[in-house]
């Protein structure tokens, strides 16, 4: 990827996983909103916020995320990334939940937060498992992200 006429976009040899994490670093509550509730409509359209009970449908949608998930956790373990994708869950947790967390995610820190942060996980991980996953699971994983970064799903 290549910077727009703005200067927006990846800079010289910056990996797309970078680049999702230094975007992450910018977006305000209201991005981190709009993620879940992408999240929310693609993965689990039967979760309700003001539903104490709270449960996600066994929905198609939910089914084939976690079937996209673990194709690319497959990629991963066969190609010998698998201790490479620890790491960067562990840096993507540091920006969204630990102690240290973000501002902006330390806002959200309630179901919302933890649904974006579900669709951040998933686009981390189809960026890693990339270029041997199939491009229909890479775009179910960043699908939810994209709604807040569009260039994930720019060719």
């Amino acid at each position: 990827m290549s910077q727009d006429s703005d200067g927006y976009g990846a800079r010289k040899g910056q990996s797309d996983i970078d680049r999702l994490l230094e975007d992450c670093r910018t977006m305000s509550p209201s991005s981190i909103e709009r993620i879940a509730r992408t999240w929310v409509a693609a993965v689990a359209p039967g979760w309700a916020e003001n539903v104490t009970d709270r449960h996600e449908t066994s929905s198609l949608q939910h089914t084939i995320w976690h079937d996209a998930e673990r194709a690319a956790l497959r990629v991963l373990e066969t190609t010998n990334r698998a201790r490479a994708w620890d790491e960067l869950r562990n840096r993507v947790l540091d920006l969204t939940e630990h102690h240290d967390s973000l501002l902006a995610w330390r806002a959200e820190h309630s179901e919302v937060g933890h649904r974006a942060e579900d669709a951040l996980l998933g686009a981390a991980l189809a960026l890693s498992a990339r270029p041997e996953l199939d491009r229909r699971e890479q775009e179910t994983l960043l699908a939810p992200m994209a709604s807040a970064l569009p260039w994930l799903l720019a060719e």
